[in-house]
């Protein structure tokens, strides 16, 4: 029997289902508008970054205080306003006639968004009975896994043949869909009058501002060259270490420690950090990738890109049939992060004659390696978790989810601009009077505008070889940080998921009161 039982568990799903794909792919849709909304709201490109990182910003803060929400105004009550307030603040995005606005907005959207994600993973859980409980696991991990690939092609595709405002105004009628199954639906949890601890989330609201702060800007202004770097770094270790101590020493911390002792739960939010570097990484990586250096249009990226999140529902659902028949979930683990280890170790032989089947073939693969870890970890995370954790449970993985695709996007964007100015310095110098048997370089003034030409065609084929050796170069360092995750799985304890993704009772004493 479910926890939380509904009358139509089916229609439920999809409802929850379509507000975590909403707020999922709202984290990446937004990004092919951005030079679109920079002309129309004549912001400059230091300003239009901020529409990413307030979002990015306001996710990261208002997410490690849904538990609490959901304890003091009731997970039901909670999860219905923040769909609404999404649904909102998407539409007031699309009106926005400022850069400044766009922000706030933007800032709204995020704080609003934040609880979907948690609040629709433990919903899933709580209303269905485990037998079903690891299938609902795979369909909510679809939406998870799929958003961040469908985002910028979706995105893509509305502002090329609407405008980029139709981004944020498409869901409005979806989310309106979401609101009224949610309402008719969605049961709630026993309301906990917790206490609040101010000092807890002050302290992690002011660190985790500041770690995305750091990555968002950090390219933007040349690093620790600058002093607001150092500032944010500052911050971040200072209330990092107050943090630790607070959490360790206070009577009700804003998190219940009995989480963090929890062994399967505390590696699957590493592995949640790693997945969340490796997969949204990957997906800011090959589009701008296969546009630039290869040519291809949106819809061709949208095509070349689709292979993955089809590898990624194949392996969902299969591993969900797997664990109910006993396999070892930390076997899965392993065996997906080194399926994807795989494929970056494939996609680090690419050249620019690699042709599109070879790259839709690799994200097939590591679309599989993905869905192979999704669902084993989070069964595993859940299983030896009290009912009344999970609501925390999921927003921390999906805290440390979002923290690692932002440390994940943020260091190979870096890496990536680091390396092509290295590989085309590297590439220039060998570029001399013996190059060519064809040009002479040590005559070209001879030829005028024609030897400047000349030089411009070299000079952009050494571009993109340089840039070439840049992604290649990322697509290592997550291939070893894929391999180096595999002996972790070995530290957890195994979980018997045969008949159940989370350990249910039908006694009282485990629901809060």
């Amino acid at each position: 029997m479910a926890l939380l039982p509904t009358s139509n568990p089916l229609l439920l799903a999809i409802g929850t289902m379509l507000a975590s794909l909403l707020q999922i792919l709202d984290s990446t849709i937004a990004n092919v508008a951005i030079p679109h909304m920079q002309s129309t709201l004549g912001a400059t490109s230091d300003e239009i970054s901020w529409v990413l990182t307030s979002y990015i910003v306001a996710v990261a803060v208002a997410m490690p205080i849904t538990g609490w929400l959901a304890d003091r105004v009731g997970s039901r009550r909670l999860f219905i306003f923040s769909v609404a307030g999404f649904v909102l603040s998407s539409m007031l995005c699309g009106m926005a006639q400022n850069v400044t606005q766009m922000v706030l907005f933007r800032a709204l959207q995020g704080a609003t968004g934040a609880f979907i994600s948690p609040l629709s993973q433990a919903a899933m859980v709580d209303t269905n009975k485990p037998s079903r409980q690891s299938q609902m696991m795979a369909v909510w991990g679809m939406g998870i896994m799929v958003g961040p690939i469908l985002g910028p092609i979706l995105g893509g595709w509305l502002t090329e043949n609407w405008n980029w405002r139709a981004v944020f105004y498409v869901n409005v009628p979806l989310g309106a869909v979401s609101l009224a199954i949610l309402a008719a639906e969605l049961p709630s949890r026993p309301i906990l009058r917790r206490r609040f601890d101010l000092t807890g989330f002050a302290l992690i609201a002011v660190l985790l501002t500041s770690v995305q702060l750091l990555l968002d800007r950090g390219n933007h202004v040349d690093w620790f060259e600058s002093a607001e770097i150092w500032l944010y770094a500052w911050l971040a270790v200072s209330c990092l270490w107050m943090a630790a101590i607070h959490f360790t020493t206070a009577k009700e911390p804003l998190f219940n420690r009995l989480l963090f002792a929890d062994p399967n739960f505390l590696f699957a939010m590493i592995f949640s950090l790693i997945m969340g570097v490796v997969m949204f990484a990957t997906m800011a990586l090959l589009p701008p990738m296969v546009q630039h250096l290869f040519g291809y249009s949106v819809i061709q990226t949208g095509e070349t890109m689709m292979p993955r999140g089809v590898g990624t529902l194949i392996t969902m659902q299969l591993s969900g049939i797997i664990v109910r028949k006993g396999f070892d979930p930390r076997l899965l683990i392993a065996m997906g992060f080194a399926i994807c280890g795989f494929s970056l170790w494939e996609m680090s032989g690419w050249s620019l004659a690699t042709d599109r089947s070879h790259i839709a073939w690799s994200g097939f693969i590591q679309g599989i390696g993905m869905g192979m870890v999704f669902i084993p970890m989070n069964a595993s995370a859940f299983s030896t978790l009290a009912p009344h954790l999970r609501t925390d449970g999921s927003s921390l993985l999906n805290l440390a989810r979002s923290i690692g695709s932002s440390i994940g996007i943020s260091v190979v964007i870096t890496m990536l601009s680091r390396n092509l100015q290295i590989s085309h310095s590297d590439l220039a110098g060998k570029i001399t009077a013996s190059f060519s048997s064809i040009l002479d370089f040590s005559t070209i003034d001879r030829f005028q505008s024609l030897g400047e030409t000349a030089l411009r065609v070299i000079d952009a084929e050494v571009n993109r070889q340089a840039a070439m050796i840049a992604y290649i170069d990322d697509f290592y360092m997550m291939m070893w940080m894929s391999f180096a995750v595999v002996p972790l799985t070995i530290f957890m304890s195994k979980a018997d998921l045969r008949a159940k993704v989370v350990a249910p009772s039908n006694d009282a004493a485990d629901l809060p009161h």
